[in-house]
């Protein structure tokens, strides 16, 4: 009988389960949305991994078909061969309906081999790109370091995995403690960084997948981890303070090297609706700027 054993969406969490589970002595399955048709609340490659005692986690929809894609791989199981699953629009189960009325394909994948979980997972929990290529025909997963996006390509389906966001929070403000806990609760993995403490920020810290907010009240504080964010490329930089301040921000900027370009990569003021006078409102309007520039990097990718 199908068992949720915990509730998440998180690619590396439900990969981590499979291995735990496989390691645990249990035959486990992976689930992958591989077609949407019309609308799905979840992105293609999304995962669910399924053990034989019934437990399962993840999602490949909004929770309303997880359940029946658990009892599928549990008949899979018994059958000793992977196979697709269609539900809502195009699916012969006429009494799943999915509420947003589209149609999804669901490939279950029985593993055989985790050694290419484990290297993803190893790869993410290093930063890195990562990729699971499925091969229906001979029902084999492959690992690969990177992928140029989740989809088909000719029989095989590849799955590409990004880093966890991380968020560098620079200053030593009430607004730092309030946003650190708003992307901790957003499930980003944070940094909080003190110029006083530390000293310069380590280059290390700010690659691709990161997002740097700097919310000080000195432009003389913010000037290391500014300078080191500008060097690098993370996908976000946003900065406290009015336009007066910004101006201020830019002069100095110019004058340690920095061009109009690069330093036209910061969002001042920072944060994604009107100025936001108290620590929680400018936490979640940081936050949310940080999400919307992360879903329209994805997106364009």
């Amino acid at each position: 009988m199908p068992k949720k054993a915990l509730s998440t969406d998180s690619a590396i969490d439900v990969l981590d389960f499979a291995v735990r589970m496989v390691e645990a002595g249990y035959r486990v399955a992976l689930c992958t949305l591989v077609e949407i048709r019309g609308g799905s609340s979840r992105p293609l490659g999304a995962h669910m991994a399924v053990a034989d005692d019934g437990r399962y986690c993840g999602y490949v929809s909004g929770g309303c078909t997880e359940a029946a894609i658990a009892a599928e791989a549990l008949e899979a199981f018994a059958s000793g061969h992977d196979r697709f699953v269609m539900l809502g629009e195009g699916s012969p189960f006429f009494d799943i309906i999915l509420p947003c009325g589209g149609g999804i394909t669901v490939a279950i994948h029985m593993l055989r081999d985790i050694e290419p979980i484990c290297s993803v997972v190893t790869r993410m929990r290093n930063r890195q790109e990562a990729s699971l290529s499925y091969a229906s025909g001979n029902e084999q997963l492959s690992f690969g370091a990177n992928g140029p996006h989740t989809g088909w390509d000719g029989d095989v389906f590849v799955t590409c995995y990004r880093p966890a966001v991380r968020v560098l929070l620079s200053g030593r403000t009430l607004e730092v403690e309030v946003a650190a806990q708003v992307a901790e609760a957003a499930g980003y993995e944070v940094v909080l960084y003190d110029q006083a403490k530390v000293g310069d920020p380590d280059p290390s810290m700010i690659d691709a997948d990161t997002a740097v907010a700097l919310l000080q009240h000195d432009i003389e504080l913010e000037m290391p981890v500014l300078n080191a964010a500008l060097n690098a490329n993370p996908f976000y930089i946003g900065a406290l303070g009015s336009s007066r301040t910004h101006e201020r921000r830019v002069e100095r900027l110019r004058e340690i090297g920095h061009s109009s370009d690069v330093i036209g990569r910061i969002k001042a003021p920072i944060g994604l609706f009107g100025r936001a006078r108290d620590a929680h409102s400018l936490a979640l309007s940081v936050i949310a700027d940080i999400a919307a520039c992360r879903q329209s990097t994805l997106t364009s990718a």
